[in-house]
C-alpha cells in the first residue's frame, strides 16, 4: 500500500553506504546500467515526477521503495545533480560502455596513419568534450562563447599529444605503437577535462556543509574534483585499452590473419569490440566508485578568504563537501 511507504526515505542520497567501495560500486553499477540509454523520454520523465513529487511528501497510489529507488536511479542517470537538467544522451554516464566500445575499437584498430590517428583522436576528444561538459560540478552556466574556446582547446590539446605519442613510437617496436591510443587517451585526459571545466578551476563550484546548506564557491574543491575524475577516467580506459593490444598483436601473427589480411581490420574491431564490452561494463562504475559522488575536504584546505568567511559565519563547521562530476 502506498500508505505504509514512509516519507522519510533520503532519495537525495544514494541507496548504498557511500562511505565504502562496495556502497559507491553497488550505487554507480545501477547510474552506469548501458540499458538506461534505451529508456523512452515517457519513463524518465515519470521517473522525475515520482522522484520530485515524493521529495514534496507527495506519492503515486501504489508506489513500493524498490519502484522509488529505481525511480530514482533512472533519474540520476538521466538528469544533472546539481542543475537537475536532462543531460544530453551521448554524455550521460550510461552511455559509456556503447559509445566508449565503438569509438576505442576503432582508435585501436586504425592507428598506423597519421589521418587515422588525427581522426579518431578527434572523435574521441570531441565526445569526450561532451561527456566533460554533461557531467559538469555546479549550476553555474557556460556562454556558447565559453563552451566553443573549451572545446577547441581541448580537442587541439588532446589531438596534437595523440600525434606527439606517435611520432616517439616510430623507431620502437611494433607492439609499442598499438599503445599509443592508450598513452594518448590518458594523456588527453590530463588536458581535456581541465579545459572543458576551466570555469570551476576559474570560479569555483558549491560547497555545501553536511546538511546540503550552500555555503559558497571554491576553486580548491573544484581542482581536486578534477583531479578524482581524470583519476577515474584512466582507471577506465586501462582495461579496454591496454589489454586488447597485446592480444591483438599476438592474432596478427598468426598464419590465418597472414593469409587473408582483408580480414585483419574487421576481426580487430568485432574482437577489440566485444573484449572492451566486457571490461567497460566493469571498469566504468568500478572507477566512478574509486571517489565519492560527493566528495569532502576539510575547511583549513580551502582558500584563505573562504575558510576565514566561513570560521565567522560557520564556525562549528569542519568539513565541506561538493559534487565533483563524472
Amino acid at each position: 500500500m502506498s500508505g505504509d511507504l514512509p516519507l522519510n526515505i533520503n532519495i537525495k542520497e544514494p541507496r548504498w553506504d557511500q562511505g565504502t567501495f562496495m556502497g559507491r560500486a553497488q550505487h554507480f553499477f545501477m547510474v552506469t546500467d548501458p540499458r538506461n540509454v534505451l529508456l523512452s523520454s515517457e519513463v524518465l520523465e515519470d521517473a522525475r515526477v515520482t522522484v520530485e513529487d515524493y521529495r514534496l511528501g507527495v506519492m503515486k497510489p501504489g508506489l513500493t521503495e524498490d519502484q522509488l529507488w529505481r525511480a530514482k536511479y533512472i533519474y540520476d542517470s538521466a538528469f544533472h545533480p546539481d542543475t537537475g537538467e536532462k543531460m544530453l544522451l551521448v554524455g550521460r554516464m550510461s552511455a559509456q560502455v556503447p559509445m566508449n566500445m565503438t569509438i576505442t575499437g576503432c582508435m585501436l584498430t586504425f592507428y598506423r596513419t597519421t589521418p587515422a590517428v588525427v581522426f579518431w583522436q578527434w572523435v574521441n576528444q570531441s565526445f569526450n568534450a561532451v561527456v566533460n561538459y554533461t557531467n559538469r560540478s555546479g549550476d553555474a552556466p557556460l556562454t556558447m562563447n565559453q563552451l566553443g574556446a573549451a572545446y577547441v582547446s581541448a580537442t587541439t590539446g588532446a589531438v596534437i599529444t595523440a600525434l606527439g605519442l606517435k611520432s616517439l613510437t616510430k623507431h620502437l617496436p611494433a607492439i609499442m605503437g598499438r599503445f599509443v591510443p592508450f598513452a594518448a587517451v590518458a594523456a588527453a585526459n590530463c588536458i581535456n577535462i581541465p579545459f572543458m571545466r576551466q570555469r570551476e578551476l576559474k570560479c569555483g563550484i558549491p560547497i555545501t556543509d553536511a546538511e546540503g546548506k550552500r555555503l559558497g564557491e571554491s576553486t580548491k574543491a573544484a581542482q581536486q574534483a578534477i583531479v578524482q575524475v581524470v583519476v577515474s577516467r584512466i582507471g577506465m580506459a586501462v582495461p579496454a585499452m591496454a589489454i586488447p593490444p597485446v592480444i591483438m598483436n599476438a592474432l596478427e601473427k598468426k598464419a590465418f590473419m597472414k593469409r587473408f589480411p582483408v580480414l585483419n581490420a574487421p576481426v580487430q574491431v568485432v574482437f577489440i569490440c566485444y573484449t572492451q564490452q566486457s571490461c567497460l561494463v566493469f571498469a566504468t562504475p568500478l572507477c566512478c566508485a574509486l571517489f565519492p559522488q560527493k566528495s569532502s575536504m576539510k575547511v583549513s584546505s580551502l582558500e584563505p578568504e573562504l575558510q576565514e568567511r566561513l570560521r565567522q559565519s560557520n564556525p562549528h563547521t569542519t568539513t565541506v563537501y561538493f559534487n565533483k562530476g563524472l
